[in-house]
């Protein structure tokens, strides 16, 4: 009897570890926004899917994710980053007692909501940051080394190297797990430099857009360093077609070299050339009346140019004296046939 018993407060207790897994992972808020692949614990996370206390956030090279906590604070995953929902301690269903993330890489945004800034804290590599109620951008790398830089309120940064105050906006800290740690100053496109990655704080330089109002914070000048994103890799096939743009007006260009081989034009100028030899009569012709009419013309004066007109007045002279003749004649018939 008692082995029947034990055989049931062994199988309760099984039963019992195998819930304690799904009673711990509470839900503490959900994804709004996933660009590429974004996962969790439990495989891909999709909008409106629930991330749990203590789950693992991943985001692949070119991912994002923007989760939204029960308090209201907002928190966004940007490529390659991977992050873990430390500690939520819920207060009541507006704030929470603790909310701590651990950020082993990548690069963030948070936003904080509704419970007190002391309830806040993100742990990194180099330091842990203290949230006064703000907005703020930060980057972790591969070797640990973490940039903050405040958009809004104001943040603490304390690490093995003391602690740091970013106070005005566009303020920057850059700390190393060894202790080093930078003077607060204005961030720059210099910092991606410091920071050994162009791709650090996209979100800052637009590398990465970021939906709804967490999307409307940032800038700090850092737009300019868009351009240089390494992540772009379709505007190399874009710049390809344009030699072979270049080729139709060159293969245009073959048959217009030819062109000035025509033989037809000189054809054509042949006959223009010929012209002037048919032409000289005519440059020639005022010589011929010239020849013409000094050779038998005379005007009354013995000048040439009047022969004709002296000839036809001959002929006139000739004929009154044979009218004269004529009448002379008939007068003289008609006297004698009177007198006979």
């Amino acid at each position: 009897m008692w082995g029947w018993r034990s055989v049931s407060v062994a199988t309760l207790c099984i039963a019992l570890n195998g819930a304690w897994p799904a009673l711990a992972a509470e839900p503490v808020g959900q994804a709004v926004v996933v660009k590429t692949q974004v996962t969790g614990q439990s495989g891909p996370i999709e909008v409106d899917t629930r991330v749990h206390r203590n789950e693992r956030i991943k985001t692949s090279q070119s991912g994002l994710g923007q989760f939204v906590f029960r308090d209201g604070t907002k928190l966004a995953v940007g490529w390659g980053s991977s992050v873990v929902i430390d500690k939520y301690v819920f207060d009541d269903s507006q704030s929470v007692k603790k909310l701590t993330i651990r950020a082993a890489k990548g690069t963030f945004r948070w936003v904080s909501g509704n419970s007190n800034s002391s309830a806040y804290q993100i742990l990194t590599p180099a330091g842990t940051i203290g949230v006064r109620g703000t907005a703020f951008d930060f980057y972790v790398g591969p070797d640990g080394t973490t940039a903050i830089v405040l958009l809004n309120g104001a943040a603490r940064f304390c690490g093995p190297g003391g602690c740091r105050q970013l106070q005005q906006r566009c303020d920057c800290v850059v700390a190393k797990p060894n202790g080093d740690m930078s003077a607060a100053r204005r961030v720059d496109p210099s910092i991606l430099a410091t920071l050994g990655n162009q791709r650090a704080l996209p979100f800052l330089s637009g590398n990465q857009r970021l939906a709804g109002g967490i999307g409307m914070l940032g800038g700090c000048n850092m737009a300019s360093v868009a351009p240089e994103r390494k992540d772009r890799t379709r505007p190399p096939p874009a710049v390809a077609p344009a030699p072979q743009r270049q080729d139709p007006p060159q293969r245009q260009a073959e048959p217009q070299k030819e062109r000035p081989n025509k033989p037809d034009k000189p054809h054509h100028d042949k006959p223009h050339h010929d012209r002037p030899h048919h032409d000289k009569p005519h440059h020639d012709k005022p010589d011929r009346p010239d020849k013409h009419d000094g050779h038998g013309r005379h005007d009354d004066d013995g000048k040439p140019g009047n022969h004709g007109l002296d000839h036809r007045g001959h002929e006139r002279h000739h004929d009154r004296d044979r009218d004269h003749n004529n009448d002379r004649n008939h007068d003289r018939g008609h006297n004698f046939n009177r007198g006979r």
